[in-house]
């Protein structure tokens, strides 16, 4: 890994924000060195714009929302062993065939034991499928939409989905994007811990005063070397709570 670090001074606003410097090297303390540490920050999957929109297809946008709405709160375990029963009984999430399915088979499929049965999750599929399908109509496919979303900006994207979507707020459809290949950070319990612990956020951790503080945290993290969204959300993961390696 190759990574440079930027002589520039913080924004004003984050005075209170750890350089990258210091957050890199503390964790290399904690994962047994700079090699170890680099090795782990190079497994961090995510796609270019480019390989996104070559690869992923808007079926696979819903398949994805749907199988994080279906996980959250629920064992992650279980949804993965159904998963092959979803994509028969929703048609591998074909948009046009999900869009033409009346409430009554929308009912018959919630009730059937190949799915996790949970009513009020199925009908997210349908909802969010909308949505794709409404942003289809500006002329480009949802996953052109997402793929061209500022990074810098990773949290209106979130909104977006929290506002059209159905049950993608919160953690859901972030986690939904990572598993998609977006680069974006996630709020995990460390890294929430990580900007607690330095003041940056003190309210709820999805206020729109705190994402802000967030988003501006990585933001300027990224004026300060190059790596990723995402190996910057495992860096912060990596220099914060009781993950530490003991080496020797």
């Amino acid at each position: 890994m190759h990574f440079s670090f930027n002589q520039q001074d913080p924004l004003h606003s984050m005075d209170k924000l750890e350089s990258f410097k210091s957050l890199y090297h503390r964790a290399a303390e904690r994962k047994g060195g700079k090699r170890a540490l680099d090795f782990l920050l190079d497994e961090v999957h995510y796609l270019s714009n480019a390989e996104l929109k070559e690869v992923v297809t808007d079926d696979r946008v819903l398949s994805a929302f749907t199988k994080k709405i279906f996980q959250s709160g629920f064992v992650w375990r279980v949804v993965e062993n159904k998963w092959d029963g979803f994509e028969e009984s929703f048609f591998q999430f074909n948009l046009e065939k999900v869009l033409m399915m009346p409430e009554e088979m929308m009912e018959r499929k919630a009730a059937d034991p190949k799915i996790i049965r949970n009513y009020n999750k199925v009908k997210t599929i349908k909802a969010n499928a909308q949505m794709i399908f409404d942003e289809q109509q500006n002329g480009h496919s949802f996953i052109e939409f997402i793929a061209n979303w500022p990074a810098s900006d990773m949290i209106g994207l979130w909104a977006y989905l929290k506002k059209n979507g159905q049950r993608l707020g919160g953690n859901t459809g972030p986690y939904a994007l990572r598993a998609l290949g977006i680069d974006t950070f996630l709020i995990t319990r460390d890294i929430e811990a990580y900007f607690r612990a330095h003041d940056i956020v003190t309210g709820g951790i999805q206020t729109k005063s705190s994402l802000k503080a967030i988003q501006d945290s990585f933001n300027q993290w990224q004026t300060e070397c190059d790596l990723s969204l995402c190996q910057l959300s495992r860096l912060v993961a990596y220099a914060t709570g009781d993950n530490n390696v003991q080496v020797g």
